[in-house]
């Protein structure tokens, strides 16, 4: 199956998710709880004793595993949930929750740009905290809330950022990152207008006198 356009073969997903340290079984399902917008969720019972969180599996996936296979979410249960035949029962495992979308360490957003873009994310995504490691379709993001998320970026920041950039820096602080170019960029054409404006008119002979006016208050310095 493709999700977003790369092939996933989830048969993979979960051999790599049972070999990981603390895990006994795993189940790995393209959710589509929203209507058109798939996505990788993981479910995994833990062996006995073991003591391990989302995060940590999910980094240990992620040493073996590309971005776009990685699961959104990852789900421990006390058992899988089955069927009278005693077979799992797929459509009786759990949507996950804000908690469980959030498998990544949490570090505070860092900077004006950061903190404003997070603010948006948890309007959008209806995430109460977000980090600025942390990524927009893991957290439930799909295409429609990423067409408002170009909205709300040109009104809060007055920049546009197409829609293959935001799909390709998906991670919080490079989408601020990107604000931050697309800032500079439009103050560098503004600018350029503006000169362009002032210089439009003048003749030869006052544009050298400008020139040779630079010139000697750059010697005196």
């Amino acid at each position: 199956m493709k999700i977003r356009g790369f092939r996933i073969e989830l048969g993979e997903i979960e051999a790599r998710l049972t070999a990981c340290a603390g895990v006994r079984e795993a189940v790995v399902l393209a959710r589509e709880d929203v209507p058109g917008e798939k996505r990788l969720v993981a479910y995994w019972l833990a062996e006995a004793g073991a003591q391990i969180s989302a995060a940590e599996l999910r980094l240990q996936l992620s040493a073996q595993l590309p971005e776009y296979m990685l699961p959104s979410a990852l789900l421990m249960l006390e058992a899988f949930p089955l069927t009278p035949n005693g077979k799992l029962d797929r459509r009786a495992l759990p949507a996950p929750d804000g908690v469980s979308l959030s498998v990544r360490a949490y570090e505070a957003p860092d900077g004006e740009v950061e903190e404003a873009l997070a603010g948006i994310w948890r309007e959008l995504l209806q995430v109460e905290r977000i980090g600025r490691h942390d990524h927009f379709f893991e957290l439930g993001g799909h295409s429609l809330l990423l067409i408002r998320l170009v909205m709300k970026i040109q009104e809060r920041f007055g920049v546009e950022l197409p829609l293959p950039v935001l799909f390709e820096t998906p991670i919080l602080h490079q989408q601020a990152d990107r604000i931050v170019e697309a800032e500079l960029a439009l103050y560098d054409e503004q600018m350029t207008s503006e000169m362009d404006a002032a210089l439009e008119g003048l003749t030869a002979e006052q544009l050298r006198s400008m020139l040779t006016n630079s010139e000697d208050e750059h010697e005196r310095a």
